[in-house]
C-alpha cells in the first residue's frame, strides 16, 4: 500500500473541496485533493446549469405562446424535444468542462483519484477502480463529498420510469408526461419549465409549503399563483405502481393527509422525484473519524469555523446538510481550508446572509433569517406595479421584515418578477446591518420593479414611526404615470 501524507487532506473535489482545496494552498499547506472519479460539481452537471439551460428553453416557449397579449401574433408553436434537450446537453457539457480545466490544472501529486474512507481522526485510505490501495495520512481533513440523488422505497417498483435531477438532463428528448415528486425549488422549477415546453405535468407533495417558503400567507399566495398554471396537488400521500397492461406508463395514487378530500388517479410516463438531496457521506466510515454524528448521520459542527466537535475534521459544502447551494458551498469550503491549513488555529468567519433563489415564473425569493420573532413586515404588491404592468409580469408581491427594537432589516420574502435581483439588494443590507430608514433614503428609478422594495420600506417606516402614515403611498406610480 503506498504511503501519503500532507497538510490537509480534502475528500470531493465538486465546489466546496475545489474552494477548501485552493483556500489550504494559499494558506501555505501542502495539500491533497482527493477525488472519486465523478465528473464536475453538481451545479455544472446535474444541478444549477442544466436545470437553467432547460428553464432557458421553457421561458422563450412561453413568451411565444403569450406575445398576443402585445398584439404580436406568432405562427403555431412547434416544440422540437431533441432539440431542446440537445442545447441542454451541450451547453452543460461546456461547464463541466470549465470546472474540470480547473481540477485538472493542480498539479499532480496534489491530486489523487479513488474512494475515500476514514482509518482514524487523522488517516484515510483510498481505492481507486483498479483496486489500488493508499493511506493518507494528514494534520487536518475536508469532507466536502457534496450530496447525492435519493428515491424513496415508494417508487422501487417503477424504478425504471424514475427520473432524478441526475438523469432527467441525459434523456434524448422530453418525456411525454411526469409526475413531479417534490414542492421544492428543484420540482417547481423543473415542474413549470416541463409544462412550458409540451409535457403534461403534475406536481406532488406530502406538505403544503411550496419553493421553500415559511410564511403562511406568502405560501398561500404561491400557491394560488402557481395553480393558475400547474397541476399542484399538496398535502398529499401518494402511491406508485406499474400502469395496468401499459409497460411504459406508472400510476400515481394521491389521498390527502387527512384521509379527507382530494384523491385520485393518473398515469404518467416517467417521475422525477425531486424531494432533496441528501449528504453522499456513506462511503466515508464516519465512526472511525472520531466526529459526533447528529440523527441523521451527518457530523455535527460549528457553522462559523466548519470543524466537526474538537476534531481534526472540517465538513463543507452539500456534504453538512447546510445551506446547500453553489455560493454557500465556496464561502464554507474557503473557511474550512483556511481553518484545516491553520489548524489547530481555528477562526471563526462570519457567513454570508442567507439568500434562497428559485427560478420559476414567478420567482420565489427568501431572504436573511425569516423565522426571527419579533418582527415587523412591510408589504408591496406587483398587482399594479407599473413596471410589473408593463411587462404584463404584474404577479406576486414582496414582504420585508425588520426589527422593531433596532429599526434594521432582518429578511425577506418574495414571489414575484426579477426577484433573483431585488433579493440581492435585501441580502445585501441584511448583511450590511442596514437601518430601514437608511435604505428608504437610497435612490429608486422610475419605472423600475426596485420600486416595490420602496414601497415595502415605506410601509415598514410607517410602523417604525420613522414617517407619517399618510405618506406611505404618496411617492407610489401606477401604471399610468
Amino acid at each position: 500500500m503506498k504511503e501519503l501524507s500532507c497538510d490537509v487532506a480534502v475528500i470531493g473535489a465538486g465546489t466546496a473541496g475545489l474552494a477548501a482545496s485552493g483556500a489550504a494552498h494559499r494558506a501555505g499547506a501542502k495539500v491533497l485533493l482527493i477525488e472519486s472519479g465523478s465528473s464536475g460539481t453538481t451545479c455544472a452537471q446535474v444541478g444549477c446549469m442544466p436545470s437553467k439551460l432547460l428553464i432557458a428553453a421553457a421561458e422563450v416557449a412561453h413568451q411565444a405562446a403569450t406575445a398576443s397579449i402585445f398584439g404580436i401574433e406568432t405562427a403555431p408553436i412547434r416544440i422540437d424535444g431533441r432539440s431542446v434537450m440537445a442545447r441542454v446537453q451541450h451547453e452543460r457539457n461546456r461547464f463541466v468542462r470549465s470546472v474540470l480545466k480547473s481540477y485538472e490544472a493542480i498539479p499532480a501529486q496534489s491530486r489523487l483519484t479513488g474512494l475515500a474512507h476514514f482509518v482514524d481522526g487523522q488517516t484515510l485510505e483510498v481505492e481507486n477502480e483498479a483496486g489500488e490501495r493508499s493511506r493518507v495520512r494528514a494534520k487536518a481533513i475536508v469532507i466536502a463529498t457534496g450530496s447525492r440523488a435519493s428515491v424513496p422505497k415508494t417508487f422501487q417498483s417503477v424504478a425504471a420510469r424514475v427520473l432524478t435531477n441526475e438523469t432527467i438532463f441525459e434523456l434524448e428528448t422530453l418525456p411525454a408526461s411526469v409526475a413531479v415528486i417534490g414542492a421544492g425549488a428543484v420540482g417547481l422549477e423543473l415542474g413549470q419549465a416541463l409544462h412550458r415546453l409540451g409535457v403534461r405535468t403534475a406536481i406532488f407533495d406530502r406538505d403544503t409549503d411550496i419553493g421553500g417558503l415559511r410564511d403562511e400567507g406568502m405560501n398561500r399566495h404561491a400557491r394560488s399563483l402557481f395553480a393558475e398554471e400547474l397541476d399542484l396537488r399538496l398535502g398529499v400521500d401518494i402511491q406508485a405502481e406499474p400502469a395496468p397492461g401499459a409497460a411504459d406508463c406508472v400510476r400515481i395514487k394521491w389521498q390527502a393527509k387527512s384521509g379527507e378530500g382530494a384523491e385520485g388517479t393518473a398515469d404518467f410516463s416517467h417521475v422525477l422525484v425531486a424531494a432533496g438531496r441528501p449528504p453522499n457521506l456513506e462511503a466515508l466510515r464516519l465512526q472511525r473519524a472520531g466526529v459526533k454524528l447528529d440523527e441523521h448521520g451527518v457530523p455535527e459542527f460549528d457553522a462559523g469555523t466548519l470543524r466537526c466537535g474538537d476534531s481534526r475534521v472540517f465538513i463543507a459544502g452539500d456534504a453538512s446538510a447546510w445551506r446547500p447551494l453553489l455560493h454557500e458551498a465556496v464561502d464554507a469550503g474557503t473557511i474550512a481550508g483556511h481553518n484545516a491549513a491553520r489548524f489547530p488555529d481555528v477562526r471563526v468567519s462570519t457567513r454570508s446572509a442567507p439568500l434562497a433563489i428559485t427560478f420559476t415564473d414567478p420567482q420565489i425569493a427568501i431572504v436573511g433569517d425569516t423565522s426571527l420573532k419579533p418582527r415587523l413586515v412591510g408589504k408591496a404588491d406587483f398587482s399594479d406595479q407599473g413596471r410589473a404592468r408593463v411587462m404584463n409580469r404584474n404577479r406576486g408581491c414582496v414582504r420585508l421584515y425588520a426589527d422593531p427594537s433596532t429599526n434594521r432589516l432582518t429578511g425577506a420574502e418574495m414571489i414575484g418578477p426579477a426577484v433573483e435581483h431585488l433579493s440581492h439588494l435585501i441580502a445585501w443590507a441584511v448583511q450590511g446591518d442596514a437601518q430601514v430608514r437608511e435604505l428608504l433614503e437610497l435612490p429608486f428609478y422610475h419605472p423600475t420593479l426596485e420600486e416595490a422594495l420602496r414601497s415595502a420600506l415605506r410601509d415598514l417606516c410607517a410602523q417604525l414611526r420613522l414617517v407619517p402614515a399618510y405618506e406611505v403611498g404618496s411617492m407610489e406610480y401606477g401604471p399610468a404615470i
